[in-house]
């Protein structure tokens, strides 16, 4: 291989990251340093590899490392997910494989909750396994208090198959097909957790019309639509949108916005008549 930056991608840009970093916020002697950053072997240390090899890989001499060993490296450098990625796509020409989240990167953030609140339309942040972690006014009004649901119980899938579930939702059947669909599309992505599972066999013991759908074995990802909620002797209809959350591939944010004027202008009743409903930070 060459030992231009061309053909030596992932050990230029290794060596970029390495000497960018600042050694004392790693717990090492920043004295007596010729280059900036920390040094070959200090890296290898950090990822429990050999520091001939990893100077090796520095050079584009030591072939491409394994996706383990290249996420300990990742890791040594302190890569953000985004960094930790494009090395990836480097070495290997396709992004790593998807993390399970732990449970508590799942947890909503001061920050995304005053996104929410900013909203005046409904809006949810769902975890990949469609619990509900966060909401603003605007869905407890229209769709769910959540805030007066247990967090173990507050999950997408579970109220689209709970009682009466039919009668607040128009074409409830295609909407809960594509619920459906989209949950075991992203079980396969992250891989299949001990809660999606539960889940899975709750509902099966609960609702015929899941064993239906879930056995149809259909992925779907989650896009824009139409949703049609049933207020009363009113039908309030929304055009929804789901969204990634940004430094969180956990989770996701759906929001709800009235399709017409006169949708608008209800909502507004809707949310005069609630008063003042709870959110996810009250």
């Amino acid at each position: 291989m060459a030992n231009g930056d061309d053909d030596n991608a992932l050990g230029a840009y290794l060596k970029d990251r390495r000497q960018k970093l600042d050694p004392a916020a790693f717990g090492f002697s920043s004295e007596r340093r010729r280059t900036p950053g920390l040094r070959r072997e200090e890296v290898a240390q950090r990822a429990n590899v050999s520091a001939t090899w990893y100077t090796w890989l520095e050079q584009g001499r030591g072939g491409a490392p394994s996706a383990d060993v290249l996420d300990r490296i990742a890791q040594a450098l302190a890569l953000s997910d985004v960094e930790r990625e494009h090395v990836h796509l480097l070495a290997f020409g396709h992004p790593p494989e998807v993390r399970r989240p732990a449970a508590s990167s799942c947890e909503i953030t001061p920050q995304l909750q005053r996104v929410l609140d900013a909203i005046d339309s409904p809006a949810l942040v769902a975890t990949s396994t469609w619990d509900i972690v966060g909401w603003n006014a605007a869905a407890t009004a229209v769709l769910v208090d959540y805030g007066a649901i247990p967090a173990a119980q507050r999950n997408v899938i579970r109220f689209m198959f709970a009682p009466g579930a039919r009668e607040r939702m128009s074409d409830w059947e295609h909407h809960a097909r594509s619920v459906v669909a989209a949950f075991r599309a992203e079980t396969a992505r992250i891989g299949t957790t001990d809660r999606a599972a539960a889940l899975v066999d709750e509902l099966s013991r609960s609702s015929p019309d899941f064993v239906a759908m879930w056995n149809e074995r259909s992925v779907a990802a989650l896009g824009p639509g139409t949703k049609r909620f049933v207020r009363g002797d009113d039908v309030v209809t929304f055009d929804f949108s789901s969204f990634a959350v940004h430094g969180h591939s956990e989770l996701h944010m759906m929001v709800y916005t009235p399709a017409t004027p006169a949708d608008a202008a209800r909502l507004r009743e809707l949310l005069k008549a609630a008063g003042a409903p709870r959110s996810a930070a009250e």
